[in-house]
Formats: C-alpha cells, structure tokens, sequence
C-alpha cells in the first residue's frame, strides 16, 4: 500500500485527514497520485464588496499517468519516491470513473471557469451550452452566441464567442496546472468586470472659481470646460481638490481620470478604456489624436472639435516587437474599444508631444490605425534653443490661429520605403550645381578611356573577356588610378589570386618598378627595399582584403556583408568580386540559374547603391565554340542575360593575340552597355600594356575621330 506525505506545515493534521478523506483512490490502474496546488472551494466569510464565495488553496492529489513497463525509467524514479518502499509494476488500469470523483471535478471545473469570467448556474456536461458571451455581453442585441462545451466526465471545458467582432475563445482543465502531466493548459484571457459608475457614484461636482481661472490662464473658456464636462472632486483629508476629466461614450460616464494642482494623474479603476471626447469623432471623416486631455481642450479653443485624447499617456520608447493580438494589446485597448469609430475614419492626425515618449506614441498609434491614413505635427521652435511641446503649449504662447495654422499644415505620415520628389530636393539642387561630388563620375586616369567610361558611386559594372584577356590586370590598373586621383580605397574579393602575388602586381604599378630581378623584368631597375617599404604602406592603407581562410566557398551574402564592415569602418568606395563562378552558387532545387543570378545582381546593386559603393564584377564568358579570336559579347556570359540586363556598365577586355593585327601589347577596352549617359557612352578605347611593370598606358591610334585612341560607337 502506498502512503502519502503532504508537507504543509500550517495545515494540522485532521485538515489534511478530511480533504484526503473526501477522494476515492484506484491503486489497481496507471493512476497514480502526485501532490500539487490548485483551488479547491471551501467557503468562506463573505467580503463586503463582494456576493462570491472566497477560497483557499490546500495541497491536494491530482492523477498521473506512468508506464507499467518494469524498466520504464519513469517507473524507475517512481520506485524511490515512496518514502523508501520498493513496489512491484502496476496491474492493468480498472476503468469507470467513482461518480464522487466526477462531482469533484465539476464542481473544480465551475470554479476555474469563474476564474475567467464565466459564471454558470446550471449546465449539462456531454453537451453544447447556449449562453450570453462575459467577454462582449452578446453585443447589442444581447444574442447567446457563446458556446460552452464541458465533457462528460468533467474532465475538460472548452468555449467560442462565435460573434464575428468578439471571437473569444478558450479551454481549461480541472487539474492543469504546471506539476500537472495533463500539460499546461491555453492561455486564458480572463475577463476583466467593468465598474459601472455615474458622477453622483463618483462625487464629482462642478468646477469651482479657482479651477475656472487656471483653465482661463491657459487660454481654456468656461464654455469650452462646460461643453466637455469638466468636473471636480474633492480628495485627501486636507480638502484637496482635483480636476476631474470624465470620458464619456454617447453621453454615459464610462470612465474618470483625475488631475491635481502638482500635475500628479490617476483614473478609476476597472473602467472601461476609450478616448477622452470619444463623442466628439462620431461619425467623423477626419480626426485629431492628441496626448492629453488639456492638448483636447486646447484644440476645441483653435476650433476643433473632433479631436480626442489617448487615456494612457505615452510610451518610453517604440516597441521592438511585433504587435500582439488586439485582445492581448493591453496598452492600447482603447484603440480595440472605439475601433467601431475608427474604421471609418479616413484621414488621422497624430498631435502628440513632441518629445522623445511622445513621437513613440505617435509611431505606436500609426502602427495600429494605418500608416497610409495618418498625417503628423511637427511642433515649431519656441525659441532659438527650444520646440513647442504640444498644442496647449502653442495656445498659451502663440494663441488660436497658430496652433490652427499647425494643425491645418500637418505632413504626411513616413511611410518605409514611400516617397516624394519634394523629400529629395535639396539633393536634386547639389546635384544640379554639382556640390555633391562626381556627378560626371571619376575619371579612370585614361584620356582614351574617359570620353566613354567613367566610374560613378553605387553603380555596378560588369567585366568580361576570354581567359589571359587582362581583366584582373585592367581593374587593378583602374584601382591604383582612382586611388591616386581622388583617393578612393578598396575592398578585393579575389578568388584567383593569391596575397603575396596581388600585391606583387599591385606594387609594380603603383612604383612602376619590377618587383623582382626576374627575366619579364628585362633590363628595367628592381624596386629598392625602401621602395617596397613605402608600397607596403600603401597597400595597407588603399586595400583591405576579402578572404575566406577555411575550405568553403564564399557567397555573396557572406561578400556583401563583409563590404559592408570595410565601407563603414575604413570609408572604401570600390569593391571589387573577381572572379563571380568562384563563389558558392547553392540555390533552392526550385529555384532556375536565371532566377538566382536576377536575385544575386539585385543585392549588390542595393549593396552599392545603399553605400555609394561602385562595384566591379568579374564574369567569365561561356565556352565558345570555333573562337576565331574575335571579343566576345556581353551575352556570352555563362549563366544569365540577367548579367547584361541588370549591370550598370558592361565592359569587355580583350588582348589582340595576332602580330598581323597589330602590337601583341595592345589592349582593346570595349564599353558595351552604359547605363547613365552622364558618365560616358558605348564606344571602344585602346590601351598599351607595360608587361614588366603591368601598367596600362594610352596609345596613339588613328581612328578617323579626333580623340586619340578612342572610337565611339553611335547608338
């Protein structure tokens, strides 16, 4: 036999020998009985301010299922639990519930149900009951259509409010509990009871003189004081005397918030939350949302009446998280409680304080009601140092017609990611006296190449050419140029080149010396030691490296965010990603190439874009099948048209390998796509490679132009 030890030391013993007493134990099934806390009814004097009976909580013993498995490691632990004694498995379960029992648990399933607001004289386990939801009270026409279901056996109760602007539902469990191996039971939202008050419950008297004229030294009129129905009430046991705000729904006291001489605030309790003046926006197209009840007033002196006031005050910051469930959205349930005078409003605006808590409110508010129907104040400056804090501020200082002339100016609520022209003038007009910087773009340090391409911030260019073309060579030779003209620094995402051997030809153009006495070298003098001191300098002060030091492969997001890090830590303005087929091209099994490449260009636009950052982008073209020599076009890149499509600029390089066509040393930079006008045009220019320094230089060639080594191509 099993023996039961309740530790609960300020209950005696003959307590716990009756409440044990009143259960009926099935030792010869899986149940067994683990103590835990719970409500058990037990009356009590009845509390004045309240008709329901009052209980306490006493440990009782609540069933749990185990296995009769011997080595169930449950059945283990189970065996040292009982105070010692050693027990052999469990028989199999006898079946049927005690009727007692089951009157038990009714009778705690009532009480839990009470818990949450649902008061039941009379119901029928096993069935479907009709009743009046405690959660909306039926609506206006009062209809029953809240359906409560309680099993049979008591064992559970579970519920729906099946009026489509309530919803509520729920269920729970006469043993749930955290200690319980039923689980823990839903989430409940209990039903809070509304007071029901009037201004003679209350005690609230008419203003006195007093109150009038410090209402009048803030520009408030007694009209105005007597048409919101501004009250008083005495308070404390000095005589002190608040101002009583009292919130009304058509016409009915629902609800008082109070105010004293030391701006101190409190409301009644267990009231319903809406708007202070909510009568006032009834059927209204456009409403004023402002911070407090004074701001309300001063708003009716500047000749608005639908305006209302928030009841809660503002927040200290904007929430970081998602926005609850409205039945969960406890801080601003006076949103849910007037949304009926909400839905069809049109045009909000958002007056609220202009201080930190105050545009926080403001962004709560326009989170919930719409962005795209709200409009915001922007308070004026007070003086050279200060703003105006809200509309009762601007009334007093500045009078009526200011504050009217606020309101009536009221801008349109930002929208992310929505904009106008206007929001980008002062931008349109640097760019227009050319104050920004590069309009025309950086020139690439090649007079042959200038008049055709020049490198603009944020913009992509796409760069190709059949293998040993040059085109690592041509943008390291364009990078050392942009450094040594304006400065720019670097970010290199080079899959293809080693470090010590990029900064070989890095150095070489930069000191245009050889690095080494080798045989490309030919007679041309070795940079010194000094030299190669003041070129690793500039190195590390123009360059900052992309690399991924293990064997995996990068992608591009991986790329980007480190671009990211070097743009905003070491101000670069040129990223460069050479070659694209060596970074790690995993794609979704449902997603095709062309689509992955459209996504791919599409985040390094926005990457340089976002941080006028020029991006170069080194792609192979496909195999070509009977090469003849010829450059290839952009179109032959392998992988998507979306390369040519996207790119800002496309380039191809191409080395003439035929002595019978020209010098083996010449280089032919074909400009085949060029997006912004502004900065060049589709054209050809030529180049000389320097192959011991691997400098690229311009070159005389006749083209029948007047421009030396360029030939530009007409659209």
């Amino acid at each position: 036999m099993l023996a039961f030890a309740i530790h609960k030391p300020h209950v005696n013993l003959n307590k716990k020998l009756a409440f044990l007493s009143s259960f009926h134990y099935y030792m010869g099934s899986k149940f067994l009985l683990k103590p835990t806390t719970s409500t058990i009814p037990t009356p009590l004097p009845l509390l004045p301010s309240s008709n329901k009976l009052q209980y306490r909580t006493f440990k009782r013993l609540s069933p749990v299922f185990c296995s009769s498995k011997p080595n169930s490691k449950f059945n283990r632990s189970l065996l040292t639990q009982t105070n010692g004694l050693p027990f052999s498995p469990l028989a199999a379960p006898v079946y049927g519930l005690d009727p007692e029992v089951k009157k038990s648990k009714l009778e705690i399933l009532r009480v839990k149900l009470a818990e949450v607001g649902i008061e039941l004289d009379h119901f029928a386990p096993g069935q479907y009951n009709a009743l009046t939801c405690p959660m909306c009270k039926g609506g206006g026409s009062k209809e029953k259509s809240f359906s409560l279901f309680i099993s049979a056996d008591g064992g559970n109760a579970s519920w729906n409010c099946f009026r489509a602007k309530c919803g509520w539902n729920g269920g729970t469990k006469p043993f749930a509990g955290s200690k319980s191996t039923y689980g823990t039971s839903l989430k409940l939202s209990k039903v809070k009871e509304i007071r029901e008050i009037t201004e003679q419950s209350l005690e609230l008297e008419p203003l006195c003189d007093e109150l009038v004229c410090y209402f009048k030294e803030r520009l408030i009129s007694a009209e105005t004081l007597a048409r919101n129905q501004v009250m008083q009430k005495g308070y404390g046991d000095r005589g002190q005397v608040a101002i009583a705000f009292t919130y009304r729904r058509n016409g009915v006291l629902v609800s008082c918030k109070y105010r004293d001489i030391n701006k101190r605030f409190w409301q009644e309790k267990d009231t319903k939350k809406v708007f202070y003046g909510l009568d006032d926006i009834k059927g209204a197209d456009e409403i004023i949302i402002v911070e407090g009840e004074m701001d309300k007033l001063a708003m009716e002196e500047a000749g608005f009446r639908n305006c209302v006031s928030v009841p809660d005050g503002a927040p200290p910051s904007v929430s970081p998280k998602e926005l609850p469930p409205n039945q969960e959205d406890t801080k601003y349930q006076y949103l849910w409680n007037c949304k009926e005078y909400l839905d069809k409003v049109s045009r909000i605006i958002l007056a609220t304080d202009g201080d930190p808590p105050g545009q926080a409110l403001a962004e709560e508010l326009a989170r919930r009601l719409g962005r795209e129907r709200c409009w915001r104040v922007k308070w004026p400056k007070k003086n050279t140092d200060e703003h105006f804090k809200d509309a009762n501020e601007v009334l007093m200082f500045s009078g009526p017609l200011a504050l009217r002339d606020i309101i009536e100016n009221a801008e349109l609520y930002p929208i992310r990611g929505l904009f106008h022209f206007s929001d980008y003038f002062p931008e349109i007009d640097a760019y227009y006296n050319r104050t920004l910087g590069y309009e025309f773009g950086a020139s690439t340090g090649w007079t042959a190449l200038n008049e055709i391409y020049n490198v603009m911030p944020g913009e992509l260019t796409l760069v190709t050419g059949v293998p040993n073309s040059g085109k690592s060579e041509w943008i390291d030779a364009l990078l050392c140029n942009l450094n040594e003209s304006v400065g720019w620094k670097f970010a290199l995402c080079s899959m293809e080149n080693n470090v010590r051997q990029h900064a070989r030809k890095l150095l070489e153009k930069h000191m245009k010396k050889p690095f080494f006495d080798a045989r490309y070298g030919e007679s041309a003098e070795r940079m010194s030691a000094e030299e190669l001191e003041e070129g690793k300098q500039w190195l590390s002060d123009t360059f900052y490296l992309i690399r991924c030091e293990d064997d995996a492969l990068p992608n591009i997001k991986w790329v980007l965010d480190l671009a990211r890090a070097a743009v905003l830590r070491h101000g670069v303005r040129g990223l460069v990603i050479d070659p694209y087929n060596e970074l790690d091209h995993q794609r979704p099994p449902n997603m095709t190439e062309t689509e992955y490449v459209s996504q791919m260009l599409t985040l390094i636009k926005r990457f340089a874009q976002h941080h006028a950052c020029h991006v170069w982008l080194v792609a192979h073209p496909r195999q070509l099948q009977n090469w003849t020599g010829q450059p290839p076009n952009l179109y032959d890149i392998s992988g998507s048209a979306h390369f040519v499509n996207k790119c800002d600029n496309g380039i191809v390089i191409h080395r003439n390998r035929n002595p019978n066509a020209g010098p083996i040393d010449q280089v032919q930079v074909l400009v085949r796509k060029v997006r912004n006008k502004v900065v060049g045009t589709i054209g050809d220019a030529f180049l000389s490679y320097n192959r011991v320094t691997g400098e690229f230089m311009n070159v005389d060639k006749s083209t029948g132009s007047d421009n030396q080594g360029v030939k530009p191509l007409r659209r």
